[in-house]
């Protein structure tokens, strides 16, 4: 019997990459949903809106990928002064 099921398997990042990763993931995933709530404010729904929304959300990006990469270390150096390290 086939399977009808397809497993894609890939290969893990080693875990070096998650420094950049991390960040990567983050701003891409917030800037999409602020340049979206943003554009819809500013311009409400139009039949082009995909569009307006997509060529925010690369402006957005351009600039949150690298403010983030900047910024981690000192976001790291906060929450460690505010959050109580786990007990092992």
């Amino acid at each position: 019997m086939i399977s009808s099921s397809v497993n894609f398997r890939f290969r893990k990042l080693p875990a070096r990459a998650h420094s950049i990763v991390f960040p990567m993931v983050l701003s891409l995933l917030m800037s999409g949903i602020v340049s979206t709530i943003a554009t819809l404010r500013a311009i409400g729904f139009q039949p082009d809106i995909v569009f307006k929304i997509v060529q925010a959300w690369g402006l957005s990006y351009a600039f949150a990928l690298p403010t983030a990469l900047a910024v981690m270390p000192l976001v790291r150096r906060i929450v460690a002064t505010v959050v109580e390290a786990p007990r092992q």
